[in-house]
């Protein structure tokens, strides 16, 4: 009998023995329970948790996943009429709360090390005819790194992760308070702040960084620093560069591992970018990027010598012509794809003058008031572009994506970039959107963003990112709102 593994065509050999390691692996190590993750439209893992035995059930014929999950927003609420006959013509292959299927990957198996007996794998959807699901975000990235590798490219991807941790003083988990979306925890500090990478604040804060290094290695996660950052109980996370799918599932895992390991210590972690108290720090999420040679691993955007007649105000003074146009690219689309990079209402209160958070469309030279931030001088392989207009909570597929279809259009074009600024805050070079509404109106004007991301998936953004704005323009009090919204769920 044929699988729908097979129907898919993705059960070859290869994932055969895969899939008979996994389930020997299971077996010999105890695992009781498995949970069957796939990532929303917001970042946030969904699934199912199978026993032990029904795993290699899963492996073959997948997990019913109801296909409302993907059209969703930030509330949980559908923003489609899903049960108006006329979906079916919008959105092909959703209607009436039918039924995706999950199929899982058996070598992204991990035991979790904040539950005992509990494995964890990775699996991405499908509608039941075995074709692939346009709106899954992991396979726009994919379909982005497609385009790269036609040119023989790959993209790498070092993390910087801005993040919030607070010790839970109540739940609040009062059933005769419950609400939608519900309160969030009330909390206290880890540390007061205001004393940018203090050894003492990393002290006071040990426990729960100790955790969150817990967590993130027992993963396998490529951790490289924690830091204690300028904002009260606010913290960093470095990674190691990877190729960027492996980054963007590096964060998704991060941040739903960090959530989980420190909230059953008492703990809650906010990746939200403003968190609802006076006083605070916004976090960023700093997106390193550098392309590389597919076969060799070679970085492209070095060069061994400035451009003759250059100057550091020159983008070819350090970066090679096709690291120069990856560039541009970026600047180019910089609005359409701020949706991608800062997806939340409460992340455009980030970019404020003098904040170390961008305002305007303009790169400088490790200058970390301008949107992209080049590093490297000439000969050094570690070249590269760091974009600054992220917010943590941002779906890291769609943050990532959104670098690569830009930045090709810049190589496709040719594109130039202006002379690096030396005054970010100063007014020069076009605005970035300040708010939710104003970034899906610039990416609904960026012909070229849409139509490398494809008509569905831009579809299901638009909409659900819309219906987020219009309940808060319609909130009577917009920040109890953004407390509920946010804070307590991402």
């Amino acid at each position: 009998m044929t699988s729908f593994a097979q129907v898919c065509g993705i059960h070859d050999m290869p994932r055969t023995a895969a899939c008979e390691h996994l389930l020997e692996r299971i077996a010999s190590q105890g695992i009781e329970r498995v949970r069957i993750g796939w990532c929303d439209l917001h970042g946030v893992l969904r699934g199912k948790t199978l026993m032990a035995g029904a795993v290699a059930d899963a492996l073959a014929s997948g997990v019913s996943l109801v296909s409302t999950v993907m059209l969703k927003d930030t509330s949980d609420r559908t923003a489609f009429a899903v049960f108006d006959g006329s979906l079916a013509a919008q959105m092909p292959g959703f209607g009436f709360a039918n039924n995706l299927i999950l199929l899982p990957d058996p070598a992204s198996f991990r035991v979790l090390p904040w539950a005992p007996g509990t494995g964890w794998l990775q699996a991405q959807p499908w509608f039941d005819d075995g074709t692939p699901v346009a709106l899954d975000t992991r396979r726009a990235l994919q379909a982005a790194l497609v385009r790269l590798q036609a040119l023989g490219l790959g993209l790498r991807c070092g993390l910087e992760v801005e993040f919030h941790i607070y010790r839970i003083e109540d739940a609040r988990l009062d059933p005769q308070r419950a609400a939608w979306p519900g309160e969030p925890p009330a909390v206290s500090m880890i540390h007061p702040g205001y004393n940018l990478l203090a050894e003492g604040w990393a002290d006071l804060a040990d426990e729960p960084l100790a955790i969150v290094q817990r967590a993130a290695q027992g993963l396998g996660l490529p951790l490289r620093s924690l830091e204690i950052e300028l904002g009260p109980s606010q913290v960093e996370a470095v990674f190691d560069a990877t190729d960027a799918l492996t980054a963007a599932d590096h964060m998704v895992l991060f941040r739903n591992g960090v959530r989980q390991a420190l909230r059953r210590a008492g703990y809650h972690a906010s990746f939200v970018c403003r968190p609802p108290f006076p006083n605070v720090m916004a976090s960023g999420w700093h997106l390193h990027q550098s392309v590389v040679d597919a076969s060799s691993g070679v970085n492209r955007f070095c060069r061994d010598t400035p451009a003759p007649g250059s100057s550091p105000a020159d983008a070819g003074h350090s970066l090679s012509p096709l690291g120069e146009q990856w560039l541009a690219g970026l600047l180019e689309h910089a609005r359409g794809m701020a949706v991608f990079c800062t997806p939340t209402i409460n992340g455009f209160g980030r970019f404020r003058p003098h904040a170390l958070a961008p305002q305007s469309v303009l790169w400088g030279r490790d200058n970390r008031g301008a949107m992209l931030r080049v590093l490297g001088r000439c000969g050094d392989a570690a070249t590269r572009i760091e974009n600054r207009i992220g917010e943590p909570s941002a779906n890291p597929y769609l943050y990532m994506a959104a670098q690569i279809h830009a930045g090709l259009d810049g190589i496709e074009r040719r594109l130039t970039a202006p002379r690096a600024t030396d005054a970010p805050y100063a007014g020069a070079g076009p605005a970035l959107p300040t708010s939710l509404e104003e970034a899906l109106a610039a990416l609904d004007g960026d012909a070229a963003l849409k139509r490398a991301f494809g008509e569905p998936l831009m579809r299901c953004v638009q909409r659900v990112k819309r219906a987020e704005c219009e309940r808060h323009a319609q909130a009577a009090d917009k920040d109890e709102w953004q407390r509920r919204e946010y804070f307590g769920r991402f």
